[in-house]
């Protein structure tokens, strides 16, 4: 990745969110369990979220004051998961499995990025992102660890 301004790395992660918000919606859209159709609309949404921070951030919007910086835990299992693509009708753990690598390669982005500006408030974006995208990261690997030991794996 390579930008001739701090802009186009916004651009560049404002589209993998617009992405982000797409696959959920679509694979809520398709799958055939309420509770996780629900969880996938709420991934969506925080996505949605996502966007909008940062394109408040190009408008010249203070966009983490008040924000609480914690750690998050990586239990590390989508890391151990090869790509995947999306298709219609795959099984739900399969979504999951996605779900989990797109999460994964989101927190990676996000950390590279706060690498490639200099911009201190925007470097606070970046890790607010990391952070949120960790969260998710860790609640989709949750979700898969619950959903196979009640299949007893």
């Amino acid at each position: 990745m390579s930008f001739e301004s701090f802009e186009e790395i916004i651009q560049f992660a404002i589209e993998r969110e617009k992405e982000a918000v797409t696959f959920y919606e679509e694979a809520g859209s398709l799958e055939p369990y309420a509770w996780a159709k629900e969880s996938f609309k709420e991934f969506a949404g925080e996505e949605r979220k996502h966007q909008a921070l940062l394109e408040g951030f190009l408008k010249g919007e203070k966009a983490v004051s008040g924000y609480k910086f914690e750690w998050i835990p990586d239990i590390k299992r989508s890391n151990y998961m090869v790509d995947m693509e999306y298709e219609k009708g795959m099984p739900y753990t399969d979504a999951l499995r996605l779900a989990m690598k797109r999460e994964e390669k989101a927190l990676a982005l996000y950390n590279d990025l706060q690498k490639k500006v200099d911009n201190e408030e925007l470097i606070k974006v970046f890790k607010m992102l990391a952070q949120e995208e960790a969260k998710h990261k860790l609640a989709l690997e949750t979700l898969y660890d619950d959903y196979m030991a009640k299949q007893g794996d």
